[in-house]
């Protein structure tokens, strides 16, 4: 099987990943909640895990990094916990359901959103951006790079954008977080957003929300926490503000063993090794009679995330095929993400999405070329 599906869930993860989750579920104990060794291990591996997120984009303190259960619950807590009634939100037609969802709750709570139009490569002007603040503007909310298109979108100009005007930045890292090189100090995110299961190589039901220090969130969730249990609230103190209940702590765990390997790898030279296959593959795809490729063809301005069509063939055959004939794992659809289909020109039938990861190699990409060229010729 080739694995061309990463976008969704990367794979395979490395083999310190398997180990750290069998170690965790062996231990198991809850971390915080005892005093006895086995809960002191599992709350030392937890810290790991966090000291590890925290070296990979850039963050002076871990406390400031929560474990959520995934990206999406991440970008809930973070969208709700911060707006109220009345506040006005920019956000993107590129983005992901799982900010274009809960703002569509959130607006019918009272708080506006401005969605910010992409050309059909998927890029957003900053002077579209920039136009659409307004006095009670508390939010932009961007996604670092498209999972339909791949496109990579001006974070860190609409960093320090929020930055001259006072507003909280929210980056959306799902394509990214492990894939190209993050910072939140230099590209100026209050909040960032990613899934554990992606590029930062762990398991899935993981995830995790920087939260900058000037910042404090509502809770989305309010529980047992290890610190403070007479309190009727949450404790205010980080992270346990935000982390109520018991944690996944085999993922957790699993999750920072991902990103250990990728501090020892290099998140600059799993870019470069993908912007390598991309090199090769987009003027390769082009030359496979029909098919239309969305997103911009200079590999510089997208991740790995390859969507495209045959004309002639339906997408979801298109994906049968790969995978039935030629052991080739693909994604087809809307992609959980409309609007950016609307912008790309792909709506409503959507895509065939190939996405590589940081063990896709250039054989993968040869592979798929050689088959889609059999397909379009049937």
């Amino acid at each position: 099987m080739i694995y061309l599906d990463n976008a969704a869930s990367s794979h395979p993860k490395p083999p310190t990943v398997h180990r750290a989750v069998a170690e965790a579920l062996e231990l198991g104990a809850n971390p915080g909640r005892s005093g006895h060794g086995r809960a002191l291990e599992a709350a030392r591996r937890i810290h790991g895990a966090r000291e590890a997120v925290a070296r990979l984009v850039g963050v002076a303190d871990p406390a400031r990094i929560v474990f959520t259960l995934n990206g999406t619950h991440a970008l809930n807590l973070a969208l709700k916990g911060l707006l109220r009634p009345g506040d006005h939100v920019v956000t993107t037609v590129m983005e992901h359901n799982s900010v274009l969802r809960p703002l569509a709750g959130l607006e019918r709570r009272g708080v506006e959103v401005t969605r910010v139009p992409a050309d059909r490569e998927g890029r957003v002007r900053m002077a579209d951006i920039e136009a659409a603040l307004r006095p009670r503007t508390r939010l932009v909310a961007l996604v670092h790079a498209s999972n339909v298109s791949g496109t990579l979108l001006p974070a860190a100009e609409v960093g320090r954008l929020c930055r001259r005007k006072g507003v909280v930045f929210l980056l959306d890292a799902a394509q990214t977080a492990g894939a190209a090189p993050i910072d939140v100090e230099e590209m100026g995110c209050h909040l960032l957003a990613a899934p554990g299961h992606k590029g930062l190589l762990g398991p899935q039901g993981t995830g995790v929300l920087y939260v900058h220090p000037d910042l404090a969130l509502d809770p989305l969730l309010e529980g047992g926490t290890g610190t403070r249990s007479e309190a009727p609230a949450m404790p205010v103190e980080m992270p346990e503000a935000l982390e109520a209940g018991t944690l996944n702590t085999p993922g957790i765990v699993g999750l920072g063993a991902g990103v250990e390997h990728l501090l020892a790898r290099g998140v600059d030279r799993v870019r470069r090794q993908e912007e390598e296959i991309l090199t090769w593959l987009l003027p390769e795809l082009a030359r496979v009679p029909g098919l239309v490729l969305y997103g911009p063809a200079d590999p510089a301005e997208r991740v790995a995330v390859v969507s495209f069509n045959l004309e002639g063939h339906d997408g979801a055959h298109v994906g049968f095929a790969l995978d039935e004939h030629y052991g080739i794992a693909v994604r087809v659809g809307l992609h959980c993400a409309p609007l950016a289909h609307r912008a790309l020109g792909s709506f409503p039938a959507g895509s065939v999405r190939a996405s590589f990861g940081p063990f896709s190699t250039h054989k993968d990409a040869e592979a798929l070329v050689r088959a889609l060229h059999e397909i379009a010729r049937t």
